[in-house]
């Protein structure tokens, strides 16, 4: 084999379609946009519109709205820290907190902070300092011997 006869296997690369270059292409006149009208001229972008019918975007009513403060927490579970140290990756003994939870990859990355929430059992005394927990989640730590630093101070229930 020599350098000037490499070339590639067969069907390995495809000739462009070349459009609107006479009938005989198979792609002439129309040039495979189908036939007249605002669509088979370029840069036409109708999106959302339905022929003159109301667009379902203005049909349908609106709902709510999204917050752009909401803080995006990573949620823990107790047993999931747990699983953790049982595996070996937390140390019981010292503090928790986002660091050492991506560190012994229980969240992947820190958002705005963990939340911790009571789904599982917590056996190990540990020191979790976290954005927020659940009054449940609290509890369960405290009865398991541990203690929670919260860095965000829990709102006031309202009272219905």
């Amino acid at each position: 084999m020599k350098l000037n006869e490499i070339r590639d296997r067969d069907g390995a690369s495809k000739a462009r379609k070349r459009v609107g270059r006479g009938i005989g292409s198979g792609m002439g006149k129309t040039g495979g946009r189908g036939v007249k009208g605002q669509k088979s001229r370029s840069g036409v972008a109708i999106n959302g519109f339905e022929g003159g019918q109301m667009p379902i975007y203005r049909r349908l009513p609106k709902r709510g709205f999204t917050n752009i403060f909401a803080n995006d927490y990573n949620v823990v579970s107790v047993g999931r820290i747990q699983q953790a140290i049982d595996a070996g990756k937390l140390d019981a003994g010292k503090t928790i907190d986002v660091a050492a939870l991506r560190e012994a990859g229980v969240v992947r990355r820190a958002k705005d902070g963990v939340r911790i929430l009571a789904d599982g059992e917590l056996t190990s005394a540990v020191t979790l300092e976290v954005a927020g927990a659940s009054r449940t989640a609290a509890e369960k730590v405290e009865k398991a011997g541990g203690s929670v630093k919260r860095l965000v101070e829990p709102r006031e229930r309202a009272e219905a």
